[in-house]
């Protein structure tokens, strides 16, 4: 089974021009993105191969895909009809729904996604069929999960003598723990990234995130008991403190859920958050790290000594995913890219 690398939302934040191109020339060639711009993005910096748009792209842009060689999802036998009416040539996968309700032909009949499929072959250059496992990440509904996988391998049968080169139903999760003898992808989306598909999993040895995220002490300061810290004076000082600011906020990507919640990495210690996350800036407690100056290196999320933060931690903490976690990191928070040791 091939690698289809899934690099939308900026390769989950992590840059998708750099990341495309690194996968790429290791390899990779076939990518999956959600729309249009960031498909052109990534072509634009040399990426070859397949592109496929999981998403909707307007029918006027469809002149854009033909011209990038751009692999357009088939959302619906309505969408494809306009896309056909609209003279489009170019190639295309049509998505099925075995279950998620997002998107997709109705695979609860397959006799008519058999119908729809057949009919479009003719119509446009369609090389592929393709569905999304929504529960593969979880164990108490496998039973689902494998009924999702038999209703795309059943309609996949139905075509093909269609001979579709491109057929895949294997998401992270999915190729992680599950089987199909119809998928020629395991389209890798937040485990390419070293990230949980949920919090709960237990990813395989050797998977690592690839994301550290740094920012810099500015300031060290003695605070005294009774003294209130940040916005809203959130935080009553209880006992003599040290307190470190770093320019880091919800600005940055940096939640203000986590106000109170989370902590950085400093000189290997837990530096927890006092005071609420600032736009731009935020507090931390640094009382029992000692050597903590202006320009001690904190770490948001990676290693600092024997400590670990993950951005699936953090997530964790305030009720979200990974994936928002670092699908947030702000634009402003430069990207530097280092060759593996």
């Amino acid at each position: 089974m091939q690698v289809m690398a899934v690099v939308k939302a900026d390769a989950y934040g992590h840059g998708d021009q750099a990341v495309a191109k690194r996968l790429f020339d290791h390899g990779v060639r076939h990518f999956a993105v959600s729309n249009i711009d960031e498909a052109i993005h990534i072509r634009s910096a040399g990426v070859e191969g397949q592109i496929l748009i999981l998403g909707y792209t307007p029918v006027g842009r469809a002149g854009e895909l033909v011209r990038y060689d751009i692999t357009q999802a088939l959302l619906s036998e309505e969408y494809a009809e306009q896309l056909s009416a609209a003279g489009f040539r170019g190639k295309c996968q049509f998505a099925l729904d075995t279950g998620m309700r997002r998107i997709g032909l109705n695979a609860d009949d397959p006799a008519a996604c058999e119908r729809v499929i057949r009919k479009y072959a003719e119509k446009l250059q369609l090389d592929g069929l393709f569905t999304h496992l929504c529960v593969a990440d979880t164990p108490q509904q496998q039973a689902f999960t494998e009924k999702q996988i038999a209703l795309f391998e059943e309609i996949a049968g139905r075509v093909a003598d269609l001979h579709l080169p491109y057929c895949h139903c294997m998401n992270s999760a999915g190729g992680l723990w599950h089987h199909s003898e119809v998928s020629c992808f395991a389209r890798l989306g937040i485990i390419l990234y070293g990230l949980k598909p949920d919090y709960v999993n237990t990813l395989p040895a050797g998977i690592e995130p690839a994301l550290t995220w740094k920012t810099v002490v500015s300031m060290v300061k003695a605070v005294k008991p009774g003294d209130t810290i940040g916005y809203g004076r959130s935080f009553t000082v209880q006992r003599p403190m040290t307190v470190a600011t770093v320019p880091t906020g919800y600005a940055d990507g940096y939640s203000r859920l986590l106000s109170g919640k989370g902590w950085a990495l400093i000189n290997g210690r837990k530096a927890p958050i006092v005071g609420r996350v600032c736009m731009d800036q935020m507090m931390l407690d640094v009382t029992d790290i000692p050597g903590v100056h202006m320009g001690s290196q904190a770490v948001l999320i990676g290693k600092s000594g024997n400590e670990t933060i993950t951005a699936d931690d953090l997530a964790h903490v305030y009720g979200t995913i990974g994936y928002e976690v670092v699908c947030g990191i702000s634009k402003r928070v430069d990207r530097i890219y280092l060759d593996p040791k």
